[in-house]
């Protein structure tokens, strides 16, 4: 079966251009040259992963964004400009995913996106019908659901994925460069700030324990640390 996704680019040149490119790569690809239509088909569920520009015609991409992180946990990732931190920072802070500077090489599109997929996939398949436990955080993986004192956690599919790994090695330091191979699928990039990204909004949800649960090691990486 193939993979749907949604591209949502008002450049038609761009987007016929990743489209074709897509296709070839054997994604069965759906199109919106705005963010309503965007929005309208990923809600209808129509597509298994996003590809959204940041800079569209009638609502921004970080818009359409928060509107898909309201209602559920495709996996997004963002087009954004060259150069424009600012809206990468913005973009993981809303629930990205991933992000991909434009210009973007299409094939390093597609390696962003089966790598998500993927983890996804994998996880769906994983026959686990066993709870885990870690202090007040309870794991379903058979539902890639994580739950704070019987309270789930409202988490993108990559937030699911970083936490998981960290509570696998609860307790140890997770190299940053372990950390996003295993849970985003990629090399650790010189100045790369999206692993950074993903950790600050899961202290966010986590609530503000002090010291934080999830330790930064310095030179390191990061370290689930199980409140007492």
């Amino acid at each position: 079966m193939q993979n749907r996704v949604l591209l949502v680019e008002d450049d038609d040149e761009l987007r016929e251009l990743l489209a074709r490119y897509l296709s070839g790569q054997g994604f069965t690809v759906r199109e919106a040259a705005n963010g309503e239509d965007g929005l309208a088909l990923a809600l209808g569920q129509h597509c298994d992963i996003v590809v959204l520009d940041i800079m569209l015609p009638d609502i921004s991409g970080l818009e359409v964004l928060r509107e898909l992180r309201a209602e559920t946990h495709l996996p997004v990732v963002l087009l954004t400009a060259r150069g424009d931190e600012m809206d990468r920072i913005v973009g993981l802070e809303v629930g990205a995913d991933d992000y991909i500077p434009k210009p973007c090489n299409p094939r390093e599109l597609v390696a962003r996106l089966q790598a998500i997929l993927r983890r996804v996939a994998w996880d769906q398949k994983a026959v686990v019908k066993t709870e885990k436990q870690f202090g007040d955080l309870r794991i379903e993986v058979d539902h890639r659901r994580i739950y704070q004192n019987d309270e789930p956690l409202d988490l993108t599919a990559t937030e699911y994925e970083v936490l998981q790994v960290l509570l696998a090695h609860a307790g140890s330091v997770v190299r940053k460069s372990d950390l996003m191979q295993w849970a985003l699928g990629r090399r650790l990039e010189a100045f790369d700030r999206t692993l950074d990204m993903h950790i600050s909004n899961l202290r966010k949800k986590l609530g503000s324990d002090d010291p934080p649960r999830i330790e930064t090691v310095r030179g390191l990486g990061y370290s689930y640390r199980v409140p007492e």
